[in-house]
C-alpha cells in the first residue's frame, strides 16, 4: 500500500472525521456526484443545487483533506490518485446511508415505492414486455419504466431513481459503475441494408449498379456517445472506405426508416430492428452489445429485485432476433 493509500485508509482521514464537521455526508456526496458527472454542471444539475455552492463544498472537502481529489481539465473534472481511492470509500458509506434512508421512508410511509427499472428504448421494448409478463411481483407492486440514453441510465441508478438498470456493459466505461452487471444476452451488431440491395454473392463494390454503391456509401450514423461514434466510424473507414455520413441522427427508428427509403445503410443492434421488412440485415463482424442489468450489490438477492432479475436473464433467452445474413464476402477481410 502507498503512502496516499495508507492516508485514506488509515488515522490521517480518520482524524479529519473527528477532528469536526469538514467531512460530512453532504461533502461526500457532493464528491460522488462530481466523480460521477466528471463536470461541476452535471453534478450540479444531479444533485439540485447551485454551481457555485457546490465548487464550494468541493474545495473545502480537498483543503479539509489535505490533497487535491480532481484534476481540473478544461470543462472536466478528472479523478486523481487521491480521488480515487477516497471513491471507493465513500461509495460503500454513500450507499448504506440511502438504503437506510429508503427503508426509513417506506417504513414511515407503509407503503412500498413503484419497482423502477431504466433502460434504452431498444431493450425495454424488446426485453422487458417478455420478463414483466412471466413475472409475479404479489399482485400489489407497480413498475415505473424509465427510458433514457446510457449515461442517463447510469445517473438514474446512481441518484437512486431507479432500482434496475438494462443497457449493453460496452456502451459505458468499465470505471464507472458501482453496480453489480448481471448477463441478459448478446445482440449482434448488423449492417442494414435496402431490401434491394443483395450483397449475399458481391465481392467487389463494383460489381452492384452504380444506385447501389451510391447507396453503401453513405451512412447514416446515430449519436450515442463518442465511444459509440468511434467504433461506428472506424468500421466504416475500414470495411467501406468511400463511405461518407449523409445523417447523424438521435434514433435506431429514425435510421432505420432513412434506410428503407434508400437514402444509405448504418450499422444498428439487431434487437434495435422490430421487423425487417424493407430491410436487409447482415452481420458486420463487430463485438456484439453485451445485454446487462445493473444493480446494487445489496440488492442482488432481496425478494422482488431478484426475481426480476432472473425474469429479465429468462427474456434474453427467449428473445427471438430478426433473420440476419452472414458476413458479405463484399466486407470480409484476409
Amino acid at each position: 500500500m502507498n503512502d496516499l493509500a495508507r492516508k485514506i485508509d488509515g488515522p490521517e482521514l480518520r482524524l479529519a472525521a473527528a477532528a469536526g464537521p469538514e467531512l460530512t455526508l453532504r461533502k461526500l456526496r457532493a464528491f460522488w456526484a462530481v466523480a460521477q458527472s466528471q463536470s461541476l454542471t452535471g453534478a450540479a444539475k444531479l444533485l439540485g443545487i447551485a454551481q457555485p455552492s457546490l465548487s464550494q463544498q468541493i474545495i473545502g472537502l480537498e483543503q479539509s483533506l489535505g490533497f487535491a481529489l480532481f484534476t481540473r481539465r478544461s470543462n472536466r473534472m478528472i479523478l486523481t490518485e487521491a480521488g480515487i481511492l477516497l471513491l471507493r470509500k465513500a461509495e460503500p458509506v454513500l450507499r448504506g446511508m440511502q438504503e437506510l434512508e429508503d427503508t426509513l421512508a417506506t417504513y414511515a410511509s407503509g407503503a412500498r415505492h413503484p419497482l423502477r427499472l431504466a433502460g434504452v428504448e431498444s431493450l425495454l421494448r424488446t426485453i422487458l414486455p417478455e420478463a414483466l409478463k412471466h413475472l409475479d411481483l404479489d399482485g400489489t407492486t407497480e413498475c415505473d419504466l424509465l427510458e433514457g440514453a446510457p449515461a442517463d441510465v447510469l445517473e438514474m441508478l446512481y441518484s437512486r431513481r431507479a432500482d434496475i438498470g438494462l443497457l449493453a456493459a460496452n456502451s459505458v466505461s468499465e470505471a464507472s459503475t458501482g453496480f453489480l452487471q448481471i448477463p441478459i444476452m448478446n445482440d449482434p451488431t448488423v449492417l442494414a441494408v435496402p431490401e434491394a440491395v443483395d450483397l449475399g454473392a458481391v465481392r467487389r463494390l463494383e460489381d452492384l449498379p452504380e444506385e447501389q454503391q451510391a447507396i453503401l456509401n453513405a451512412s447514416i450514423q446515430i449519436a450515442f456517445g463518442t465511444q459509440h461514434s468511434r467504433r461506428i466510424e472506424s468500421w466504416f473507414a475500414e470495411m467501406l472506405p468511400r463511405n461518407r455520413m449523409t445523417a447523424r441522427v438521435r434514433s435506431f427508428e429514425t435510421a432505420l426508416s432513412m434506410v428503407r427509403a434508400g437514402l444509405g445503410v448504418c450499422i444498428v443492434p439487431a434487437l434495435s430492428v422490430a421487423q425487417a421488412p424493407g430491410l436487409r440485415l447482415y452481420h458486420a463482424g463487430m463485438e456484439p452489445r453485451r445485454i446487462v442489468a445493473l444493480i446494487q450489490p445489496a440488492q442482488h438477492r432481496a425478494g422482488r429485485h431478484a426475481a426480476v432479475i432472473e425474469a429479465l436473464r429468462a427474456a434474453g433467452r427467449a428473445v427471438r432476433l430478426p433473420p440476419i445474413a452472414p458476413l458479405p464476402p463484399l466486407l470480409a477481410r484476409p
